[in-house]
């Protein structure tokens, strides 16, 4: 992309916008998901949790629900800060071991059930728009 693009030329608005989306996306994924684990962590270990690895101690409900409060906090930082070029990149790059995750932990050990594999939808839309806002912010 032409650096004048990026710095006020005819496009370089619509850039910008295409990046603050992406940055949007990411953020939505994070606040529905780490707001679901935060708010409701026995119905997030109910429904995403296999029957055999189900445990109904109160740590696991705190744990989760403290996993949640960080992915919230992240949501929110993700909507207030700009991200440039290489914090999308950076992101996108971080985010692939994730993948190993929820491959690992619904096919070779099932942990998640279907609807724990909500992360890996949530991964694939963040990586996407981690490329997208790369992109359009370079």
């Amino acid at each position: 992309m032409d650096r004048s693009l990026r710095e006020g030329g005819e496009n370089g608005y619509e850039f910008g916008m295409i990046a603050r989306v992406c940055q949007i996306y990411i953020a939505a994924v994070f606040l529905g998901l780490g707001g679901w684990a935060l708010l409701a962590p026995g119905n997030v270990i109910e429904f995403a949790v296999t029957p055999e690895y189900r445990d109904e101690a109160f740590l696991s409900s705190f744990a989760l629900a403290c996993f949640g409060a960080q992915a919230v906090l992240f949501g929110i930082m993700a909507l207030v800060l700009e991200w440039s070029a290489r914090a999308f990149l950076t992101y996108a790059v971080l985010l692939l071991p994730f993948f190993w995750f929820n491959y690992h932990f619904h096919y070779v050990e099932p942990v998640l059930t279907s609807i724990g594999m909500l992360d890996f939808a949530g991964n694939i839309t963040m990586l996407i728009a981690a490329l997208v806002g790369w992109r359009a912010s370079r």
